[in-house]
């Protein structure tokens, strides 16, 4: 004998049974663009994560080494900055600590950071990065070039220029 469907309740009364038949006549029916006027497709979130899909799958195409977008930051910006303390590291690429520390632990285990002891603050760690992460680092950030380029080849110059002023204000 299979599960008994569960009632639905809507606005505090019982009004259908949801059975997954499809002939069913008295099913609540949600209200739709026409009725509220939202349009998914033309909406900031739905439109920005499009386009993060598309980024994210050039990147994951073209970055050796199978780094994330946001294991790349991390590592492009110790490159850039040198050692800092995981916490500075997270807030200098706009992540929370514990993103921040699960993504420093996990290029910890494959070699690509280290941690040392600060030398001016003994209860601080500095976050740096290994020769294995310095080479690889350097590899993806042409990579990473080719991937911003490939992202945004669908658009004129002005066009990128102008995305790229706007999300920088949204951010």
């Amino acid at each position: 004998m299979g599960r008994q469907p569960l009632p639905l309740i809507a606005n505090g009364s019982k009004t259908a049974i949801r059975t997954g038949d499809p002939g069913l006549n008295d099913s609540p029916k949600a209200r739709t663009s026409a009725d509220h006027g939202y349009l998914l497709d033309e909406q900031i979130g739905f439109l920005l994560r499009k386009a993060y899909q598309r980024n994210s799958t050039i990147f994951s195409d073209k970055v050796p080494g199978k780094l994330t977008p946001t294991q790349f930051s991390v590592m492009h910006r110790l490159a850039e900055d040198g050692p800092m303390s995981q916490n500075r590291l997270g807030r200098s690429v706009a992540m929370d600590g514990a993103t921040t520390k699960g993504v420093v632990d996990r290029l910890i285990a494959r070699g690509l950071l280290r941690t040392t002891p600060d030398t001016e603050d003994r209860r601080r760690h500095l976050v740096s990065l290994t020769p294995d992460g310095v080479g690889l680092i350097d590899a993806a950030t042409q990579a990473a070039i080719e991937v911003s380029i490939e992202t945004l080849a669908p658009l004129r110059e002005r066009e990128k220029e102008t995305l790229l002023r706007l999300l920088r204000k949204l951010g």
